[in-house]
């Protein structure tokens, strides 16, 4: 990607703009070095890891950088064989952690979305948990070890401790007894040795070693000859705590040297994971979204906004270019607008060939380009003794040498800075010869030529940014299909400038001209109220899909509700038969065991009877709770598009849309639903209504059985109360109940009014109230069901 692009766009400012969410120095590195990548499969990873990041800020918080150092350096110095300092080794080992949380922090559950980048990036990482406990449990922070990292440290500081108390008992021994010849009752330390300040004119009364004098050469710091073996002592203890702490440092640097490949790869991995997550942060601080990579030059921009306006002050563009047409000319007054939707169609192509989501709207589609030129802004180079026009024109023929099908070029105020004639000719020169290498060209202008080679060419569409005349000022919005109209003289008009100078401005001006203008001004009237339009049509589609949806999951709810019942009710019949076979089985046991104490053969035979009539009962009982089958009699031959038939299955009349295939399958309409089946599954209207009614019948009767009369919630909190009793009214209305009592217990009557409140807007409810006396009073509601 050319330099002069990325400088043009400001790229390095939204580089800046991402350093600022960055823990290390090496990702800021990265960043640095950051350009648009140069292979469309490369685009799309960095683009989904970007997103993955978003996703896992949202759902888990900010990931596990916390005291993350770069620490690239003391890595090399280890790679090398050297040692290093003690922060330097803490801050390895919280680089370590880091990776090791991360690699947890990344790890999913079973139900959980997926991050397949961020998951295959932190494969790599190898956790190092016992070398990372090592350092943590030697190294307390960069300036103390633990007295537990040896026993040797830990006898050598316990004995000098040791030695401390005992030769600060004798320094003050000393003290008491020389008072009268100190400059004060106190000692001090001089080079890690206990000295007392003796006034000079007595320094023979105090036998001993003069270590330092005061400034004033009053008072001498003398080690008193008592203390100089115990100082001898405790020097040595320091001396050898000081060899201990370096050969437990270069153990440490050691263990680390012989997992240097896995430190450097865990090092790499995370610094990388920093580069990405700051990129999803400063997604999310513009509201960026992942864009479609297009690469057969489409562009799609929805509500497009560029990155380095204030939120606030922004105004949203949708741009689009590639299919009907490649080439885009912007028209209109300047300070309107056209130089910064320039600039966010290349800045927004940059970010996202780069791995960062733009700020547009989803499904906002970019094309991958393999390079961007851009020619905007003021080039005039006072060094270089060029003029504007120079500049510009030196910089559009690098750009006419190199850019091909695969380039995007934007050109800002084409052919200005020369004469108007010569300098329209030449734009559209420019333009038509870069069209048919098929670039995709967007270019801003204010010639009315170029306006009129828009309107005539295949493949050239006009645009401008709307004007409010009426504020006079830019709406900023961009309006494509329409060229720029100069609004020169309502302008002037506002401003103050009389009619007769504006009448007769005028009347030099021809009156196609005239008629063109006012040709685009009504263009731009109705190009506005028909986007307005399509807003309006488009929140309501949103609306209908949205309804459309709602009404769809009622009907499979109440399906599923109905099927649940259905099978709830053939269970609760079988066991109702089941129960009633062996009471009469008990029964006949009983009898056996009366007669054998005295009873008659003929009772026997009387109860085997009724059993036997019992049976047969049930039997029949139990064959009336399938469903109406088709009689082989009764199927249907031949249908017709459109014919109205009735499935059992569903108990619901359908509408014939297909012909029965080879397979004997056809399409059916149940309500909303396009479902396909079998032609011999379905019936005749007539015929089967009837007996639907019958089965409808014996269903009700067997829902009163299957569904409660009441639903204890008492230990419950509100929330499964209240997701229990929703699904308890919805069985009660199916299963034909009218009236059902919620048993919730006095208690606090929190629990209750919970319900009440969820009562009053019930569907299925008509009225409700608090049990009566002998209904169990406050901790109860009865429900009347509609």
């Amino acid at each position: 990607m050319n330099e002069k692009a990325l400088k043009v766009l400001e790229y390095s400012k939204i580089k800046d703009e991402i350093k600022k969410y960055v823990n290390t120095q090496a990702a800021k590195e990265v960043i640095d070095s950051l350009k648009p990548y140069d292979n469309i499969y490369e685009v799309r990873e960095h683009l989904k890891e970007t997103q993955e990041a978003l996703m896992l800020l949202m759902k888990k918080g900010n990931p596990p950088f916390e005291g993350l150092y770069d620490v690239r350096e003391p890595i090399g110095r280890i790679e090398k064989g050297a040692s290093v300092l003690t922060g330097q080794i803490l801050k390895i080992a919280q680089m370590l952690r880091c990776a090791r949380k991360f690699k947890d922090y990344i790890k999913r559950k079973e139900d959980e979305e997926a991050f397949p980048v961020l998951e295959d990036l932190c494969e790599g990482i190898v956790p190092l948990k016992r070398l990372e406990d090592d350092i943590f449990n030697i190294i307390i922070s960069e300036d103390e070890i633990s007295d537990r990292a040896s026993e040797k440290l830990y006898n050598i500081r316990r004995s000098l401790k040791e030695k401390n108390s005992s030769v600060k008992d004798k320094v003050n021994s000393i003290i008491r007894s020389n008072s009268k010849y100190l400059q004060d009752n106190l000692y001090t330390m001089r080079g890690d040795r206990y000295v007392i300040p003796v006034k000079a004119e007595h320094k023979g009364s105090v036998p001993g070693l003069v270590h330092d004098q005061s400034s004033s050469g009053a008072t001498l710091f003398i080690e008193p000859m008592s203390l100089v073996n115990l100082n001898n002592e405790i020097k040595e203890l320091m001396l050898k705590e000081k060899a201990e702490i370096e050969r437990i440092l270069s153990e440490l640097c050691l263990k680390l040297y012989n997992n240097i490949d896995i430190v450097k790869n865990d090092s790499s991995i995370v610094w990388e994971l920093d580069f990405i997550f700051a990129k999803a942060k400063y997604a999310s601080s513009i509201n960026g979204t992942i864009p479609i990579i297009s690469d057969n030059g489409i562009i799609d921009i929805i509500e497009g906004r560029h990155p380095l306006i204030e939120p606030k002050k922004v105004v949203s563009s949708d741009i689009y270019l590639g299919r009907e047409f490649t080439s885009l000319v912007i028209t209109g007054p300047n300070t309107g607008g056209k130089t910064v939707t320039l600039k966010t169609v290349g800045l927004l192509h940059l970010m996202g060939m780069s791995g960062m989501l733009i700020p547009a709207r989803e499904k906002s589609c970019i094309a991958f380009f393999k390079e961007v030129f851009a020619d905007i802004g003021d080039e005039q180079s006072i060094e270089q003794s060029l003029s504007t026009f120079s500049s510009h024109m030196t910089n559009i023929v690098d750009i006419m040498d190199k850019a091909d099908h695969n380039s995007l070029v934007l050109f800002d105020e084409l052919g200005a800075g020369t004469d108007p004639t010569e300098g329209a000719a030449l734009a559209v020169s420019i333009l038509e010869t870069l069209r048919k290498r098929n670039c995709k060209i967007v270019a801003t202008t204010h010639y009315s030529e170029l306006k009129a080679y828009a309107l005539k060419t295949s493949g050239v569409e006009n645009a401008s940014v709307e004007f409010d005349v009426e504020t006079l000022r830019p709406t900023y919005r961009l309006l494509i299909g329409i060229p720029g109209k100069s609004n020169a003289f309502e302008i002037s008009r506002r401003l103050g400038l009389s009619d007769e100078v504006i009448e007769n401005s005028k009347s030099l001006i021809s009156s196609d001209t005239l008629k063109f203008e006012d040709l685009i001004q009504s263009l731009q009237d109705k190009s506005i109220k028909a986007e307005k339009d399509a807003r309006a049509a488009e929140v309501l589609k949103l609306e209908m899909e949205n309804l459309k949806e709602k009404y769809e999951e009622k009907l499979y709810n109440l399906n599923k509700a109905r099927e649940n019942t259905l099978y709830e009710a053939r269970r609760e019949a079988k066991s109702i038969i089941k129960d009633a076979k062996e009471e009469a089985d008990d029964i006949l046991k009983n009898m056996r065991e009366l007669e054998k104490l005295g009873y008659s053969s003929e009772a026997r035979q009387q109860l085997e009877e009724h059993r036997k009539t019992l049976k047969e009962k049930l039997d029949k009982s139990s064959e009336g709770q399938t469903f109406v089958k088709q009689n082989k009699s009764d199927e249907i031959k031949t249908v017709k598009l459109g014919m109205e038939l009735f499935l059992p299955s569903l108990n619901q009349k359908v509408i014939v849309l297909t012909l029965p295939d080879n397979k004997g399958e056809l399409q059916v309409q149940a309500g909303i639903m396009k479902i396909n089946v079998k032609l011999k599954d379905l019936a005749n209207t007539s015929e089967s209504t009837k007996e639907s009614r019958k089965a409808s019948k014996r269903e009700v009767k067997l829902n009163l059985r299957s569904v409660a009369t009441s639903i204890d919630l008492r230990g419950m909190d509100s929330e499964e109360a209240w997701y229990n009793v929703d699904k308890y009214l919805d069985e009660a209305y199916l299963g034909g109940l009218k009236e059902v009592s919620i048993i919730h217990g006095k208690g606090t009557g929190v629990l209750r009014k919970s319900i009440a409140d969820m009562l009053k807007s019930h569907p299925h409810v008509k009225t409700f109230r608090l049990g009566a006396y002998g209904e169990g009073g406050n901790g109860v509601t009865v429900v009347e069901l509609r």
